[in-house]
């Protein structure tokens, strides 16, 4: 059993802090200030353990399987599906797929209902702020198909254009495709909206959640999306391990995506008949360790309550709002009146790779470079930006830290 520790009422970001091991290194001689949660989270003790009690006491492969530890390896993983249903909502286990991650969800879904449905002419709306993996695997669909992929533009806060979303939307428009939430500017899509849009019309709809669902109650059923994919490691668990909601009704229509051992029923040299849902989407032996620190990780999130995370993060993001605006020279990148917990910026005269590594030095972890949106950084027209994304461990303590620590690395640097 992993352990869950209880928390006080009112929100301890100190005690939360003391179950992240990792959050307790030095790096450099200096306290660790870990402000790239955007690209993944660290990990609870909580996880840590169930993960290694799997590995120690219940490891076997699951389904089928009669002696005692398959029956328990299964029982972990498919309570682990429950576990996510019960997270974002879902109406049944059977929507739960899992996948190794975000990315993988998404070509899952150009796999089967795109190449099942897109036809020469047909067209695929995406908008200017998606991450490359809601953009590469629409484009090779399109190709294919001989589809086209229409984009919504944004302007230069970081928003994207819903009058002009609406007027892309046609009679050959079949899927859309949305992030939730921006990886490289924050901004936080009024979803729901653009979803109702698109189901009045028929469209398919697709949503990139991997970097919502750590910061937000998820209620698919309420947002009526088709699909919604999300990530373990950005919400406190494992790599490797994701998740794919995808509605029953439009679910049982897919054909299967990759065939092998558990996705099917029967198998002859003439015939093989599909197993059934969700199982039809997980050919061979799935990620068993990455679903049970999944499920940990939920288990360890409604100990803390997402209500409770969002407030602190948005406290989070405006303090550090303010903070790195008294820097001169430093631009922030995506200024959305709704944002998730991150700042991306630019320095005159610095680059941002130069930037995170003497950032670094003194023990300051952020992220730099195009952030897989590499459309969005030709919008603004910078190579790259310095990206500091919060977590609910975080403290106003690091924003400060992380403020002198740029303003000697910007002194360095020019």
């Amino acid at each position: 059993m992993a352990l869950i520790v209880p928390l006080r009422r009112e929100y301890d970001v100190l005690g939360l802090r003391g179950q992240f091991p990792a959050l307790q290194r030095r790096i450099n001689g200096r306290a660790l200030t870990y402000l790239d949660n955007g690209a993944s989270a660290q990990q609870p003790a909580a996880v840590i353990e169930a993960v290694s009690d799997y590995s120690r006491n219940h490891h076997s492969n699951v389904h089928r399987g009669v002696h005692t530890l398959s029956q328990e390896a299964t029982a972990l993983f498919e309570g682990a599906r429950g576990k996510v249903r019960g997270f974002i909502n879902a109406a049944s286990d059977r929507e739960i797929v899992f996948v190794r991650g975000t990315t993988e969800a998404i070509n899952l879904v150009a796999g089967t209902l795109g190449r099942s449905r897109l036809q020469p002419g047909d067209e695929v709306v995406i908008s200017w702020l998606e991450h490359h993996a809601n953009i590469v695997p629409w484009q090779m669909l399109c190709e294919q198909a001989g589809a086209q992929l229409r984009v919504v533009p944004m302007d230069r806060r970081g928003v994207v254009d819903f009058d002009a979303y609406r007027a892309l939307l046609g009679p050959r428009t079949k899927i859309v495709a949305l992030a939730h939430v921006s990886n490289a500017l924050g901004t936080v899509l009024p979803i729901r909206e653009f979803i109702a849009e698109a189901r009045a019309r028929g469209i398919a709809t697709v949503v990139d959640g991997a970097q919502a669902v750590p910061h937000q109650r998820i209620d698919v059923q309420a947002l009526g999306c088709d699909f919604y994919a999300f990530s373990g490691h950005k919400m406190y668990g494992p790599t490797g391990i994701g998740v794919l909601y995808a509605r029953e009704a439009v679910l049982a229509t897919l054909p299967p995506w990759q065939g092998g051992g558990d996705m099917i029923l029967t198998v002859s040299f003439t015939r093989t008949t599909w197993n059934s849902l969700p199982w039809r989407f997980e050919a061979g032996t799935p990620n068993i360790a990455g679903a049970v620190g999944l499920g940990a990780a939920i288990d360890w999130l409604g100990q803390v309550g997402m209500e409770a995370i969002a407030a602190h993060e948005a406290d989070l993001l405006a303090f550090a709002t303010e903070r790195l605006a008294t820097i001169p020279g430093l631009t922030i990148i995506g200024t959305a009146p709704d944002k998730a917990s991150l700042v991306s910026f630019t320095v005159d005269g610095v680059h941002p790779h130069d930037l995170g590594t003497v950032l670094d030095a003194e023990g300051v972890a952020v992220r730099t470079g195009h952030h897989c949106a590499m459309p969005v950084m030709e919008f603004f027209d910078v190579p790259a930006t310095t990206r500091a994304s919060f977590a609910l461990y975080n403290t106003r303590a690091e924003i400060e830290i992380l403020h002198a620590a740029l303003t000697r690395a910007i002194g360095m640097l020019r």
